[in-house]
């Protein structure tokens, strides 16, 4: 079946096709991550006193700076772009993104950056730095091998993905709303999007620039970040974390917008607050440039400046509390239905809480010097990236799924699997704030106090809980495929769901909308259902839809070999990359815009 899959998969530039193949190596990349973790806690539950566990300290290195990248660049980012791709069109009325050729390039471009991952398992080795890879550690001095290289073209290429999509879906939320749908008349998730893209737009390229100079630095001895020849390491946290918090609330902010859809509909109320929500995605836009030198409190700034981005950073809790007020207010008096969706809101809203309260404690300069480099910072992290994104992607998951199968996922299995993460969560991070009170520091390979002991081995337990609902979502989804023709439902709305998305059959048509659908409440689709006179379509028009591109799949396998050349001082195999990535873009330029008319008549007999 090569065929088919180039034909209908690998070339496609429709967005539903591509939102689903992110999801689908987003999970792999979250299998990966998962056992670098698990091999993680078995290496720190092992290693006291005289044993040093089983991993190597260079390995060690190796596995919590990949676990680091693949769960932040290629679970989270790999996730909410496939969740944007399925759903943000739909819910504006359009037939797919402004741009589908760069939407299939961002795709494969996020896919060549995680096979480099890969790749350095098999070939040379990853970098052991951590996933911040700090200067001088990152230079070549302490670390002359690939690890790093591999590292930096890894993420600089997923990167300009990540750029590519954020400018896509700027201008479809801009340019290609349905009729009718002014911006305050938007969903929430859509203005989640917005923000968040706007978010990538500004963010990225600081990312791309940093990564740039660092590879100077490497290739060509520029000492930019090296206290040698006026150089300093400085520079690069500054601008890495300039990048780094946005990215924070570029994977949250999304997340947020999910649980906008999930909670009115399964409360059956509108949602509350919908103008204070909108402003408060757009003032954590703003501050969330404004928070990025708590990172480093304890790099030696002055008094005054520490203050400042103290205060920032409690400040940036507020819209974040007024949201969360919202949620619950919009359940308060509702007819709450707690399915799965409802449970991972739920979930969230407990886990996240916990996590931004010990973010207001770490924004305390004097407090962060004693606890910054702890076990209690990993715990925080955790607590915010896994209760805000990771609960916001499985509710999205469970809530979209029928929609886009056209069939709903097994709900007894949903809920063993939602019991086991938030059980699991807390057993596993609880200790470590524990831990990091008591000194523990992070990326440690080996301890000596052996007090530490049980509370590793109680984090251990609870990171095999957490395998364990993973375990149980891969057996939702057999169970559910397998019993598909049971439970298909094939209406377009199984939950009573409140935006245009749900106005379509499920799984939706590849043109989304033979009739482009015309907004005038908020709650679009909710409001035409309780419409008493609805107007069914008289006349079906054409439709021009673009076709697949080849070349988005060409370009990222040169830029593979382009990194990979680099990475191995293949300079001839470099240039050749360059060459050939350049043609195939000329060849684009070149070429007429490629597309297909389906005709009146066929669209009638489809929708029929």
């Amino acid at each position: 079946k090569w065929g088919w899959l180039w034909r209908e998969w690998i070339t496609s530039v429709d967005h539903k096709k591509i939102g689903i193949m992110y999801i689908v190596a987003s999970t792999i990349m979250l299998a990966k991550g998962l056992v670098d973790a698990l091999m993680m806690r078995a290496q720190q539950m092992m290693a006291v006193g005289e044993s040093m566990g089983y991993l190597e300290p260079d390995h060690y290195q190796q596995l919590f700076t990949a676990h680091g990248v693949t769960m932040i660049f290629f679970v989270a980012m790999g996730f909410i772009f496939g969740m944007i791709n399925l759903v943000m069109p739909l819910q504006i009325g359009a037939r797919d993104v402004a741009f589908p050729f760069l939407n299939n390039l961002s795709f494969w471009l996020f896919a060549i950056g995680g096979m480099l991952v890969m790749t350095s398992l098999v070939i040379g080795e990853y970098a052991g730095t951590g996933w911040t890879a700090y200067p001088p550690l990152a230079g070549t001095k302490y670390n002359p091998g690939v690890g790093v290289d591999y590292w930096i073209w890894s993420i600089q290429i997923s990167g300009v993905g990540s750029l590519l999509s954020g400018v896509n879906f700027i201008v479809t939320i801009l340019k290609m709303r349905a009729p009718g749908m002014s911006l305050m008349k938007m969903p929430i998730f859509i203005w989640s999007t917005l923000v968040a893209m706007v978010l990538v737009v500004l963010a990225f390229p600081i990312l791309t620039a940093t990564l740039g100079m660092l590879t100077t630095d490497r290739l060509l001895e520029t000492h930019l970040f090296t206290t040698e020849f006026g150089g300093n390491p400085m520079l690069y946290i500054n601008l890495f974390w300039a990048w780094g918090h946005p990215e924070v609330y570029i994977l949250v902010l999304p997340a947020f917008g999910v649980f906008s859809e999930v909670v009115p509909v399964f409360s059956h109320k509108r949602l509350f607050g919908y103008t204070s929500m909108v402003w408060a995605l757009v003032s954590i836009t703003i501050l969330s440039f404004i928070v990025w030198l708590h990172h480093f409190f304890t790099m030696g700034s002055s008094a005054s400046i520490n203050a400042f981005f103290g205060i920032m950073t409690m400040v940036i809790a507020v819209p974040t509390g007024v949201k969360i007020f919202n949620w619950l207010f919009t359940m308060f008096r509702g007819r709450v239905q707690f399915s799965t969706p409802l449970l991972w809101f739920l979930g969230f809203v407990v886990t996240f809480t916990l996590g931004g309260a010990t973010g207001v404690l770490m924004a305390i300069p004097a407090a962060d010097f004693q606890i910054h480099n702890s076990l209690f910072l990993i715990a925080h992290f955790h607590n915010v990236i896994i209760g805000g994104v990771v609960f916001g992607i499985f509710a999205a998951y469970s809530y979209w799924f029928p929609k886009f199968a056209g069939f709903k996922l097994n709900e007894r299995l949903g809920k063993y699997a939602f019991w086991c993460w938030i059980v699991g969560f807390f057993i596993a991070f609880l200790p470590l704030y524990l831990l990091g009170f008591m000194g523990a520091t992070r990326r440690l390979n080996n301890y000596d106090v052996a007090e530490w002991q049980p509370l590793f081995v109680i984090a251990a337990i609870g990171a095999a809980i957490i395998a364990l609902g993973v375990a149980f979502q891969f057996l939702q989804f057999y169970v559910s495929f397998r019993n598909r023709n049971t439970n298909r439902d094939q209406t377009g709305d199984p939950w009573n769901g409140r935006t245009l998305e749900w106005s379509t059959t499920s799984p939706p048509p590849f043109y989304n909308f033979a009739i482009t659908p015309e907004v005038h409440e908020r709650d679009a689709f909710w409001a035409s259902k309780n419409r008493k006179n609805r107007e069914e379509p008289k006349q079906y028009h054409p439709i021009h839809m673009p076709k697949n591109t080849t070349l988005g799949f060409y370009i990222s396998v040169w830029s593979f070999l382009l990194s990979f050349g680099l990475i191995w001082y293949m300079f001839w195999l470099a240039a050749l990359s360059v060459i050939a990535i350049v043609a195939c873009v000329i060849k684009h330029l070149w070429q007429k815009e490629p597309d297909y008319l389906i005709s009146a008549d066929e669209i009638k007999k489809m929708e029929k």
